[in-house]
Order: C-alpha cells, then structure tokens, then sequence
C-alpha cells in the first residue's frame, strides 16, 4: 500500500483548487468511445439508437481496474438477468485479454488496457451489447470491438452472424467484399483473402449492429480487411439490402432496435434489483476542520449495485459524507444510486466515461470523456460536479487545460483493488490515516464496503470527523 503523493496535505488540498446498398463511409474507427472521441463522429454514419440502461431490471455491472499507472487496466461489462450465456461469452473474452496484457505488461511502458461497453438493444427478447478493447500491448492502435447478441426466446446467446440467415451468408458476404474493394487502403486481392477462409467468418464478422433505420452496420478492426496504416472500416447496408438476408433472429433484432418495446424480457425467473437508499442529510455542514481532526474518504470507480447502496447505509449510520468519484457509463445505469449518494449529503464527483487513462488522449477526447460524465451526472442528481478525479491519478496541463473541473488526487491510497480483504483494509486505514487525509477506496468491491464500518467505528472513537473533499478544503 502506498501513498500517491509524498507532498503535505495543505499543499495537496491547495493543488486540488488548482441511400445506397452501402454507406459512403471512409475508413476509420468503428467505436471510439474507448479513445475517448465521440463515437460515431463521421456525419456520413448511420446513427445507432440509443438505449437507456437503467430501464434494465436487475442489471448489474461487472467493473474492475487497477489503480496503478503503469501497466493500468480498466475492464466492464454488463450481466443482465436472463441471459447468462451472453455474460459468460463477455467474461471469457475480458478474462482472456486481461491475462494476456497482464503477463506481457512489464511496467516499464506505461501500457493500458480499456474495455468498455455500450448496449446497443435492450427490447423484447433481444439483448445487443459492444465490447470495445483498446490495448497499449497490441499491435497497432489496440482498438477493436465486438458485438454480443442474446436471444431471448431461443434461450441462447449468439454471435453476430447469426443475424443472417444461413442461405444467405454467401450474398451477405459477397455484398460486404463489393463495397470494401472500394475503399482506400484495400484492394481486390487483399480483401478475398479476408474473407477466403470461410470457417473464419465468425471471427472476422464479430461486429454488426443495426441502425435505427433498419440498416445493418459492420465494424471491420484494423488490419482486417486491408492494409493496417488504413485503420478500420465500416461498412453500413441498407434496410431494403439486407431485409432478404435476416434470419428470424436478424429480423426480431432489427424491428426491436428499430421499434424497442417498453421493456426487456429474457425469460429470466426473477430480476432482483437492490432499492436506493433513502437516507436524506442538508448540503450544508458546519464541521469546522481547522478546529477538528477530518479526513475525506473518496470512492472510485462506482456507483454499483448492490455495493453503493450498503456503503450509503454504513455512512448514515456514522452520519459520515464522503466524495463519490463515478464513471459515466455506471451514473447511467444507476442514477438513483447517484441521487442517493447526493441526497444522503455526500459529493458526487466525476471519474470520466470509461476510465481510460486521460494523458494518453487529445484534449477533445479528454473534454468529451468529462463532459459526458458531467451531463449524466446532472441528469441523475439536478447538479453539475465541480471536480474529477483522473483515473490513474494520471494528470499533466493538457488535461487540466481540457475541463474547468477541479482535478482531486489522494495522500492515502488503500490499495483495495490489490488486497480483496475487508480486515487488511480496515486496518491499514485505521493504523496509517492523518488528519486532513484523502483516502482512496473503491465502491465497486464488497470487501472494499465490508470494511467501512470498522473504519467509521473506530476513527469516530478516536474524533475524527468524515467529510467531503470540498468541505475539507474549504475549511483547513
């Protein structure tokens, strides 16, 4: 365990104030919300419905990361209630990429693997979800996607080419291979011996989403289907091209992306869903910490159900506040966890979309991470955050020059991502913290809430005061 900066604390606090069958699409990044820019960016791509996650009964997010600079890895992915299948294939897949950056990733290159999702239909019986890879290890760019599709009436996960029907596979490929044998980067020959290895479709066609017209998209990854300084592709048919091609499958996924129903329905035989707490407590705060011993204790990577809940209920019970630094993509499929973070009297901060290291990223890409978060984060609780906490702790000027946020870091870092044991925590806590202290801890790990109460217990004996970042740095 360790303590990120050897810096005081007031120095510290100080700092923290501081029409056609196909598209006309070029080639180019198939889904860039991992890099941080805003997916979807061309003007030429056929836009893709959204979906709001919180409509999902009983959804959880699978989420961990490291909090280490060097060799970070930040990895998420949804387990929705019914389709079991589908969460096994995205484990298998997380699991496997992770193992693989972890054993090659010396430390010394500072690498970063990122996997992120994003629904693309949660309607009826068919689930869609993109998994979005960018790995620092890999050849390249180290950006790639895949699609994951749950049949809820078959009971079955499938791949995406099981969107066509198996008689017309051959026309559907032939159709794809027309329109990429025109584009820059590739050529006639290139691209037949992409597709010539038929029993490699399944890994080769691993992207397909539909538009909100009906169309079909097909993300290609770099070095796929053409020459890697290319990048990727995308190729988008038509609803009248490709209606002929659907399996039954195909056909009930286009018409609930492009019709959804007001619910999602796997099948499954019950879809549990922790309740937000409702404990209330004014913004204001009188804790005067020039008087009073305080420290601030800081919550990454959330919020998650059900973990954010029971660490709401511990706080309560100490009437302790503390700062939640949150990840976009969770604040929208739990917003009534943010609103009770906020409601509670505690800070709700902003930890960026997806968690990807922001030094690596151009100021757009930066902006849009934090501002994107920003918005969801005033969606769920009626207020815009002040500050942010950059993942990693990983910080320069053109990240700060690229928000108004304030930029909070830590003096007391837990390491709980590293050490899954409630007592380990606790006790490191309790044995190593000062007073004016920002604590790092995780809200996405139960044994990292498990040990919370004997944190609140204990420290409150000893008159410690728990307050937010901006409350502690207002009043030093």
């Amino acid at each position: 365990m360790r303590t990120h900066l050897v810096i005081p604390s007031v120095l510290l606090l100080g700092s923290l104030c501081a029409t056609s069958a196909c598209s006309s699409e070029s080639s180019g990044t198939a889904s860039s919300t991992t890099a941080g820019a805003r997916p979807g960016s061309s003007s030429t791509v056929s836009s893709v419905r959204s979906v709001d996650p919180s409509k999902i009964k009983g959804l959880q997010l699978v989420s961990d990361n490291s909090e280490s600079a060097s060799c970070a890895w930040a990895t998420s992915y949804p387990d929705v209630p019914g389709a079991g299948a589908m969460t096994d294939a995205m484990k298998k897949y997380v699991e496997r990429r992770l193992q693989t950056f972890r054993s090659t990733c010396q430390g010394e290159d500072q690498r970063e693997l990122n996997i992120s999702h994003q629904f693309l239909v949660a309607s009826g019986d068919v689930l869609g979800v993109r998994l979005t890879t960018r790995d620092g290890s890999a050849a390249g760019s180290g950006l790639s996607s895949g699609t994951y599709w749950y049949d809820g009436k078959a009971g079955a996960y499938r791949t995406p080419l099981a969107l066509v029907a198996d008689g017309s596979k051959d026309a559907f490929v032939t159709a794809l291979k027309n329109q990429l044998k025109r584009r820059e980067g590739t050529d006639a020959d290139t691209v037949d011996e992409a597709f010539a290895d038929r029993s490699n479709l399944t890994a080769l066609i691993d992207d397909m989403t539909f538009t909100a017209d009906g169309g079909l998209r097909v993300a290609f990854d770099q070095g796929d289907v053409g020459a890697p300084a290319a990048g990727s592709y995308l190729v988008t048919l038509s609803k009248a091209t490709v209606d002929p091609w659907l399996s039954a499958f195909g056909r009930r996924a286009q018409h609930q992306t492009v019709q959804p129903s007001r619910s999602l329905d796997l099948g499954a035989t019950s879809t549990p869903t922790a309740a937000a707490p409702t404990h209330e407590a004014s913004g204001d705060d009188d804790t005067d910490c020039k008087r009073v011993r305080c420290i601030a204790l800081t919550f990454d990577d959330g919020p998650a159900a059900p973990e954010t809940a029971t660490l709401l209920t511990y706080l309560a019970q100490y009437n302790a506040r503390a700062t939640f630094f949150t990840v976009g993509q969770n604040v929208v499929a739990h917003p009534d966890l943010v609103r009770a973070e906020a409601r509670a009297g505690n800070e709700v901060g902003n930890h960026s979309w997806n968690h990807p290291d922001l030094t690596k990223l151009s100021s757009e890409q930066v902006a849009y991470q934090l501002n994107r978060t920003s918005a969801a984060i005033k969606a769920a609780t009626g207020k815009a955050p002040t500050l942010f906490r950059p993942p990693y702790g990983a910080v320069n000027s053109a990240v700060r020059g690229a928000t108004t946020l304030s930029p909070v870091l830590w003096t007391l870092d837990t390491e709980d991502w590293k050490y899954p044991d409630a007592t380990k925590v606790a006790q490191y806590v309790i044995g190593t913290v000062k007073r004016n202290d920002v604590v790092l801890m995780h809200d996405i790990h139960p044994t990292s809430v498990a040990a919370v109460p004997e944190i609140l217990r204990t420290l409150s004996a000893r008159g410690y005061h728990f307050v937010t970042v901006s409350h502690l740095r207002a009043t030093m």
